[in-house]
């Protein structure tokens, strides 16, 4: 099976979920009471900072819309955040959470967070045994009834109170658990599910995952090193006289790297090509929130034709295989010029001498060869058949970003040599959220013997810390895959991490 599915916004998309309180961020998105009773001043609101992420799962795709997003304060008063319904993706955000939404709301303590989905027209696939992807055809809620829209909500008691008051910065994150929501029934060439929503609280948590804000550029101020962007999640037209979601600033370092069209910056000057660029250009931030004062620290920069949604067509998804210069891309999501979105599970990309590479939170010039099995890329070029079962991609004259992949695996032993230098010999369990049935690794090594095997695969983990890591662990990784037919190490990591006894990983 080979799934195909389309469909068009106006500019920008995705996410995941966190709330973030403050006033060191800017924020002035429209934020409604539903009393009202509520005198509109400065001095008796705050700014509430909106943002999404998700638990692991086994779906590919949870694409379902979001109705609402309210926050309920303890005298009762119940607030709108999010100021459109929006489309969103849930199964994009379970190694990131993206900003969503500023919203201005009454100062005061905040007892509960909701929001209300909407299953009518939901485009959810899941991952069966065997890799291949399965679309869902019956939702239903736990009583047994077909599912449209639902509410979904969480307490916010305790120490997960919120509170919002001019100089109180507070972040509580929500996590829509996709895992732990919905009950999977795999069927011979489809799958059913049964939904009971579960949102999980914490205030103030400091988590590891990165933070991506999306958006128009609204100004850049270089004598301050920064610059701010009004939040666009969604692809939604940005209207004057409209509800929007509201702007953020993002702190410039001298650490922070920016692409912008095409071409690779770092600090002051990355900062100082951005402000000759249009107001309203597309601009996507990497970076981490930061506390003490809170703020939000921008890693990577990607901004002009670097964006998608420009000039050329872009496909994004994991590499599963390659054949001399042409990779096949699985869990594919293609955003073409003119704003058309295409999602299909298998897409054949040709590379060439030509396509120019980049690698994450690098500023070193990579080639073709970078990129190779389990490789996450973004690829700017452009489609030459649509077909779905034959869907053909272009990047020779185009370039590819590298991304970072995830591993989960258990460990079949660990070495930490004489100069400090660790390895590790795993067996490998998913890549990116795929099932290693998924991958064909032939090609990876210096010859045929040398191929990455998926029960032996062989990680270079550097000096990291290797001293609570034994013997069938389960454990998490980060990193860059090997040079394409350089193996017999496969992957090079840059962080791992246990997972508990009890964690699940997708199995073959």
């Amino acid at each position: 099976m080979n799934p195909i599915f389309r469909f068009t916004w106006l500019k920008y998309s995705y996410f995941s979920m966190l709330l973030l309180s403050m006033l060191a961020m800017t924020g002035c998105g429209g934020g409604s009471s539903t009393t009202d009773t509520q005198t509109v001043n400065s001095n008796e609101n705050g700014t509430v900072l909106i943002a999404m992420t998700d638990a692991a799962g086994d779906f590919i795709r949870y694409s379902v819309e979001v109705l609402s997003i309210k926050m309920t304060h303890a005298d009762g008063r119940v607030v709108e955040t999010l100021p459109i319904s929006s489309r969103i993706d849930f199964a994009e955000y379970v190694n990131l959470t993206e900003f969503i939404t500023a919203a201005t709301v009454p100062n005061g303590r905040y007892v509960k967070g909701s929001m209300v989905l909407d299953y009518t027209n939901a485009d959810i696939w899941v991952e069966a045994a065997t890799g291949e992807a399965l679309p869902v055809n019956s939702i239903v809620d736990e009583s047994g009834n077909t599912l449209t829209t639902i509410e979904v909500s969480v307490n916010l008691d305790g120490q997960n109170v919120l509170p919002v008051a001019p100089g109180i910065p507070k972040h509580l994150t929500l996590d829509f658990d996709l895992k732990t929501s919905n009950t999977v029934t795999l069927n011979a060439d489809s799958a059913s599910i049964v939904v009971a929503p579960k949102l999980i609280a914490s205030v103030d948590l400091n988590k590891s995952k990165q933070h991506r804000l999306r958006g128009p550029l609204k100004s850049v101020d270089v004598t301050n090193n920064n610059f701010e962007l009004f939040i666009r999640p969604f692809r939604h037209t940005l209207v004057k006289y409209k509800k929007h979601f509201g702007r953020l600033k993002i702190q410039s370092l001298d650490s922070t790297l920016y692409e912008i069209d095409g071409l690779a910056y770092q600090g002051t000057t990355g900062l100082s090509v951005m402000e000759s660029l249009a107001t309203l250009t597309g601009v996507i931030v990497r970076g981490s929130v930061k506390f003490n004062p809170l703020r939000f620290e921008a890693e990577q920069v990607f901004a002009g034709s670097s964006v998608p949604g420009g000039t050329l067509d872009v496909v994004q998804g994991s590499v599963v295989s390659r054949t001399a210069d042409v990779i096949q891309v699985h869990g594919a999501r293609v955003t073409r010029a003119d704003g058309t979105v295409i999602f299909n599970d298998a897409i054949s990309v040709q590379l060439a001498a030509s396509t120019i590479v980049k690698r994450r939170a690098s500023m070193s010039d990579f080639t073709i060869a970078d990129i190779s099995i389990g490789s996450r890329v973004l690829i700017f070029g452009s489609v030459i058949n649509e077909a779905a079962t034959n869907f053909e991609f272009d990047a020779s004259n185009g370039y590819a970003r590298i991304g970072f992949s995830n591993l989960t695996a258990n460990v079949v032993s660990s070495n930490i040599a004489i100069d400090q230098t660790s390895s590790m010999v795993l067996n490998l369990r998913s890549i990116n959220g795929r099932s290693t049935a998924r991958y064909n690794f032939a090609g990876t090594g210096i010859d045929s013997n040398n191929d990455a095997l998926v029960d032996s695969y062989e990680v270079d983990t550097a000096s990291l810390n290797l001293a609570n890591i034994v013997e069938r662990s389960n454990v998490a990784l980060r990193g860059f895959v090997a040079t394409f037919g350089s193996a017999p190490q496969d992957f090079n990591a840059q962080t791992v991490v246990t997972l508990p006894e009890n964690s699940v990983v997708i199995t073959p």
